[in-house]
């Protein structure tokens, strides 16, 4: 069966209807969505996602979908538009096995072309379900070779855009099969972005978006794509991965859905450092500390995590927002002092040229220390662990340890606290209005019965200048 695994794949994709899909995944898939819709919304408001807009207004004038922020697009640009805001504030889904964020370029995909092509809410859900189901197989297939130097969420998902938009078309399985091949010769990513804090993660996934939607439309036209793009001899997983396995994509295909093993994150940042987060947040909370007690007891801060992750995290003096979001160390001393991981840490203000700003934020990044440890690389990434060993003043050490973060599917979040996520999110950031509305529209989302009318009207409130 793995020698003929793009076509395997592209049979499940094209076939999936709504009813196919059991309670557990259309309850994921509901939740995945829920989840997006906050991401992307409160998003639209910053500035990489307002630069996206800018180019997309340039490019053409359309009413296919909606743009968040404002305005119509094409099907394409509105999902590369709304794939960029989905993606900017770190606060979307992440999958471990496959480290994708399904959702940032997904979702997009499958709403801008469920608008125009005027699908109603199940095939807006299935399409959503099946993008997952390829993006986060062919993700776990080339895991986690493939992650050195490239970024899944623009390489594994842009199959996924391709799948969600296909199955909007209603594509046979030899379409199925030329939209794949046109999305995995396009599929790109590199991680070098994180060297200078380049905003092209966030384009990363509005690039697979729309990728995804100009492959299954070209599939629909009658222009052939690879029909072995990914197990092919000079296809996908040769190409992007030493060590890929093929038998990652058909194990359980058809019975088990990936969407159900979705991750949702609570903390501002990159979720490589969210599981040592939570650690000391628990041991500051268990010992009652503020922050004047975490700088006069705690005297080093010993952080120990896996390698593939520590590569992505390993800044140690953050000199902007974006490097905080991807340095350990300025993560877990936020989580230390201040309580939480949440926007406010990233704001702006808290960096300048010589690193972090506040004295008492300083001081105790100072005493951090991260560190690889062999046993937590061997569990990565079927888990996300870690290690946070803390020396007080008086010699002793506190520990804390765990292999997932709140919000993966072994330690999960509740459907109230995501909703609870979005209303916060988008409330403080556009507007309650706002807030207000995407929640109630997505409650409703599996009734809908045109996907043109279900957001259209969500963003109302001005847009902060930023």
């Amino acid at each position: 069966m793995t020698a003929d695994v793009t076509f395997h794949l592209a049979r499940l994709l094209a076939s999936t209807r709504h009813a196919d899909l059991p309670a557990s995944a259309l309850e994921a898939t509901h939740r995945s969505i829920l989840d997006w819709l906050g991401s992307a919304l409160a998003g639209a408001a910053e500035r990489p996602a307002r630069l996206a807009r800018q180019i997309v207004t340039r490019l053409g004038t359309s009413d296919e979908a909606t743009v968040f922020g404002g305005g119509r697009a094409s099907a394409a640009l509105a999902a590369l538009a709304n794939g960029v805001a989905s993606h900017v504030l770190e606060l979307d889904d992440i999958h471990k096995g496959s480290t994708v964020h399904g959702a940032a370029p997904i979702v997009p995909a499958a709403l801008a072309v469920a608008e125009r092509e005027h699908a109603d809410g199940r095939a807006f859900m299935t399409a959503v379900a099946v993008g997952y189901e390829a993006a986060l197989r062919i993700g776990e297939a080339v895991n986690p070779d493939h992650y050195r130097y490239w970024h899944p969420t623009g390489t594994a998902a842009t199959f996924g855009a391709a799948a969600a938009a296909g199955s909007l078309l209603c594509l046979n399985t030899d379409e199925m099969v030329d939209a794949l091949g046109s999305a995995g010769t396009q599929a790109a990513g590199l991680w070098e972005f994180n060297a200078d804090g380049a905003m092209s993660k966030h384009l990363h996934p509005g690039k697979a978006a729309f990728n995804g939607v100009l492959s299954a439309d070209l599939a629909r036209a009658g222009f052939t794509g690879a029909r072995r793009i990914l197990e092919g001899e000079r296809g996908f997983f040769r190409a992007m991965s030493a060590r890929h396995d093929p038998t990652r994509i058909t194990d359980g295909l058809g019975r088990s859905w990936k969407i159900c093993e979705n991750g949702f994150k609570l903390h501002a940042c990159c979720g490589h450092t969210h599981t040592a987060i939570d650690a000391a947040l628990d041991l500051r909370s268990a010992r009652r500390w503020s922050a004047e007690d975490v700088l006069a007891h705690v005297v080093d801060v010993h952080v120990e995590t896996y390698g593939p992750g520590y590569e992505i995290v390993k800044e140690p003096v953050p000199r902007s927002p974006y490097q905080g979001q991807f340095s350990m160390a300025y993560c877990v001393t936020a989580a230390l002092l201040d309580g939480q991981v949440g926007l406010d840490q990233f704001a702006a203000e808290r960096f300048g040229a010589d690193g972090v700003r506040d004295a008492k934020l300083a001081a105790l990044l100072g005493r951090v220390r991260v560190t690889v440890a062999g046993d937590l690389t061997g569990r990565y990434p079927s888990a996300w662990p870690a290690r946070l060993t803390l020396t007080l003043r008086d010699g002793e050490r506190v520990q804390g340890a765990s292999d997932y973060p709140k919000g993966n599917q072994e330690n999960p979040v509740s459907t109230c606290e995501l909703e609870a996520k979005l209303t916060s999110l988008v409330g403080s950031r556009i507007g309650p209005g706002t807030s207000g509305r995407a929640l109630a529209a997505v409650r409703s989302i599996e009734a809908c019965p045109d996907m043109a009318g279900a957001f259209r009207d969500v963003w109302a409130d001005a847009v902060p200048e930023r």
